[in-house]
């Protein structure tokens, strides 16, 4: 029963990182990578398609992406999805790729994106937090209702504890480094 709760607990905190480590990705830094583009949805044949689905992506220079797609009638669709999105960015489109141009990073842009990257870390330790207190309250049910007992209920509640400070340290680790490379010149 406990180990179940802590196991299950220890799965869902492990998400909320790997989640959290996802949203850092697509906020860029000075230099884009597709995972900038895992976000962007484009309309293909009526369905919103991921457009990382829908084309590969090579960087050659540091400020310029390269999008490919697979299937030349998306263009206009991976176009436009692309415009539309909070990038900030104005794709070129030749007829067979689509190059986008990311401008320099400004020292006030690159604050907001501090401010983003924090707030995502925030919800990242809040999904945690939340883990460990549905966990907490399934152990208090199990000792309350007498499936075991009040020592064991303590160990696993200090175990747990362990167990978010172990993924909120993480958070907070994934966070410093987020903002010493957005904050990097």
């Amino acid at each position: 029963m406990i180990e179940e709760t802590l196991l299950e607990a220890e799965e869902k905190m492990e998400k909320a990182v790997l989640v959290t480590k996802e949203d850092f990705a697509s906020i860029r830094t000075g230099r884009p990578s597709p995972a900038t583009f895992s976000r962007i949805n484009a309309e293909y044949y009526g369905t919103m398609t991921p457009i990382n689905q829908l084309a590969s992506f090579q960087v050659p220079e540091p400020r310029m992406v390269v999008v490919s797609p697979f299937d030349r009638s998306a263009i206009p669709a991976i176009e436009k999805a692309i415009r539309d999105s909070d990038l900030g960015v104005n794709p070129v489109n030749d007829g067979t790729i689509i190059r986008v141009v990311f401008p320099e990073l400004s020292e006030e842009r690159r604050k907001e994106y501090v401010k983003v990257v924090r707030g995502k870390a925030e919800d990242g330790r809040t999904s945690i937090r939340n883990v460990r207190r549905h966990a907490k309250d399934a152990i208090d049910k199990a000792v309350k209702a007498g499936e075991i007992g009040e020592d064991e209920g303590h160990r696993a509640q200090k175990e747990l504890e362990a167990l978010t400070h172990k993924y909120v340290a993480e958070i907070d680790e994934m966070l410093k480094h987020k903002e010493s490379e957005l904050l990097e010149v």
